[in-house]
């Protein structure tokens, strides 16, 4: 469940600091309905044509993800699909035609497969078998087939396969009898980067040559820490990875494959997320996580200078995609008061244009609220980071409920950019605290670790400590705060609930963990190679540790709910079975706690159908202007 993309460890940080800026005086805001909030358009991905002409992406605007063109003259909008059950999600052009790849599963249930969508409109599975979970791993050097892993040899290992598309035939590369995860293939099809997980805070990264069988380990096993594989540079002469050892923050290499030397390629005082090369390898991108936003620089390798790309206001850039040609770049720009939106950057005019308008015209962005980073002390004096949404009508002489928020994980990170749950909940005037509790991701190794095997207790307090800093602000009513979540969060949730009863007023668990023992005995096949560094941070349900995790899951300690709780769950969910939340929910409503339970038939592990999220989120709304906001009383 910690997933090391996000290993962004913690040093610990300073300071209760809530803002440098002037605080803008109150006002009233205008109220937006649900329906207007997920009237937004949620887009993704943007890969170039053959041509470079268009970008492909997906787009919820039809009310569930389908693939669509963008053409970059004007910014128009083609639709290429026109599902109505399942959500697809653009992968790419096939090379040198108008033919399009695309990934999706059924009903939320992960089991993601690989689609071919042909000129005609007419869809081809290339990877079938029914229980075959397949990722795209990116083109050989000309272009003539895609690698991708699969796990239809065995559910539980991912081997590595090409697929040629003349024919679409698919031919195993690399077979994966010791449960690595795959980290990619040099573009000369010689080696194979391989990463084994040994802890949540521990890997080893090895190179494969396909030749002979020999597996070579680049990390160093005297010195445990983290690593990335990071690609191989076109030249076959140099492999990249990040890793954090000997240092707080994670940072990147460059390993030299014929000499074996290693030498830092870029570090910040933060952790670097991931770097890529440009086509022909003129520009190198480098996305740094700082403080809960991302912080991209694109680097002239011909020069060293990095690009300077023209300010956008309010907006930082998530993400890029250079094209073949190097002469054009499209940039994710994300705001917290706009879902994201598509830009094109012209190397060679420098002009940069916006290709997207995502935020319902209906709403008013100046009625909405910009995230603040804030920090505050918990129990034992541990400096939290938070991302902080503050109502534009609070004031001192108009108190307004607050919610606690926690991220899913464990090892996850509430980071700056635009959610419109959280935005609909700050416009009916509840301030959302978004907590980075201890065991998060995004602030070094030290901080990141503290939650490992202490799950339910420490990080706990870390919320109820939140708490303690909303109730320390003069326009938060200080008997009117709950909390919020989801995944993991909905546990955290659930555990407040149960451990901590009096302290939040209500709980809204999203698909939350209330059963360790089941949901680790349960974990999908596929999750094998990550398996054994889930147990060690929470805990081996088949040994002693059963104990522990029985203690801290929720579902056996329901008679302890004082409160309200809302409940909501997919049917389809994988990872936390809907068996949890029903049998929570029974245990709850033995002790005649007011509960609303809401399951969805057609979800999985996170809402993808903009139907269930209009039904699902705006119930949440109504039940805390029930049971928070409102006049209906809630148990001493």
């Amino acid at each position: 469940m910690k997933n090391r993309y996000l290993l962004f460890p913690l040093a610990v940080l300073s300071l209760l600091i809530a803002s440098c800026s002037q605080e803008p005086a109150p006002r009233e805001v205008k109220q937006y309905s649900i329906e207007q909030f997920y009237a937004n358009e949620q887009i993704g991905n943007g890969r170039f044509s053959p041509d470079e002409t268009k970008l492909l992406i997906h787009s919820n605007k039809s009310g569930i993800y389908n693939l669509y063109e963008i053409n970059l003259s004007d910014g128009a909008q083609t639709q290429l699909t026109n599902s109505s059950s399942e959500s697809y999600f653009s992968i790419d052009y096939v090379p040198g035609t108008n033919q399009k790849l695309y990934f999706a599963d059924k009903g939320g249930n992960e089991i993601d497969h690989i689609y071919l969508l042909k000129e005609d409109g007419s869809s081809q599975d290339l990877t079938p078998d029914p229980e075959e979970k397949a990722n795209f791993y990116g083109w050989n050097t000309d272009k003539t087939a895609f690698y991708y892993v699969s796990n239809k040899r065995d559910p539980k290992f991912f081997d590595l396969y090409r697929m040629d598309i003349a024919g679409w035939n698919a031919q195993m590369i690399y077979q994966n009898d010791m449960g690595y995860n795959i980290g990619g293939i040099s573009w000369d099809e010689k080696l194979v980067a391989l990463v084994e997980s040994i802890t949540n805070s521990e890997n080893r990264l090895y190179l494969h040559e396909l030749s002979t069988g020999t597996t070579t380990e680049i990390s160093d096993p005297e010195k445990p820490g983290t690593y990335s594989a990071e690609g191989f540079s076109k030249d076959n002469q140099t492999f990249y990875f990040t890793t954090d050892i000997g240092k707080e923050f994670t940072y990147l290499v460059a390993y030299n494959l014929a000499t074996k030397e290693q030498q830092v390629a870029f570090e910040a005082n933060w952790d670097v997320m991931y770097q890529y090369l440009s086509e022909n390898e003129h520009y190198q991108v480098i996305a740094v996580n700082e403080d809960g936003k991302n912080v991209l620089q694109v680097v002239d390798k011909t020069s060293g200078e990095k690009v300077v790309i023209p300010e956008i206001p309010d907006g930082d850039v998530l993400a890029v995609s250079i094209s073949p040609s190097e002469k054009l770049m499209r940039l994710t720009v994300g705001t917290s008061k706009a879902p994201s939106n598509l830009y094109l950057y012209n190397f060679e005019t420098k002009e940069l244009k916006e290709l997207t308008n995502t935020l319902n015209p209906e709403i008013n962005p100046e009625d909405l609220v910009a995230a603040e980073v804030v920090r505050y002390p918990s129990f034992d004096g541990l400096d939290i980071p938070a991302i902080y949404y503050k109502p534009l009508q609070a004031s001192a002489d108009h108190k307004v409920p607050a919610l606690v928020w926690v991220h899913g994980g464990p090892g996850g990170q509430s980071r700056v950019g635009y959610f419109a749950l959280i935005q609909y909940l700050v416009n009916n005037g509840y301030a959302v605290l978004a907590v980075n509790n201890r065991g998060s991701s995004g602030y070094g190794k030290t901080f990141y670790k503290m939650d490992d095997l202490n799950h339910g207790e420490k990080d706990l307090m870390d919320c109820v400590y939140g708490k303690k800093y909303l109730q320390s602000l003069d326009y938060i009513d200080p008997d009117k705060i709950g909390i919020i979540g989801g995944s993991y969060g909905g546990y955290m949730t659930m555990a407040a609930m149960a451990f901590q009863p009096d302290e939040f007023q209500v709980g809204v668990d999203i698909f939350g963990v209330t059963n360790w023992l089941r949901t680790l005995k349960s974990v999908p096949p596929y999750w094998e190679s990550f398996r054994k560094a889930l147990y060690a941070e929470l805990g081996d349900p088949f040994s002693a540790d059963s104990t522990r995790l029985y203690d801290i899951s929720p579902v056996f300690h329901g008679d302890k709910v004082k409160n309200p709780v809302m409940v909501l769950q997919g049917a389809n969910d994988p990872r936390v079975l809907q068996v949890e939340s029903d049998e929570m929910v029974e245990a709850m409503r033995k002790n005649n706690v007011p509960v609303e339970y809401m399951i969805f038939p057609d979800e999985g592990h996170g809402f993808v159908k903009k139907e269930n999220e209009i039904k699902g989120y705006g119930a949440i709304v109504t039940f805390l202007n029930q049971y928070l906001k409102g006049d209906q009383p809630v148990a001493e």
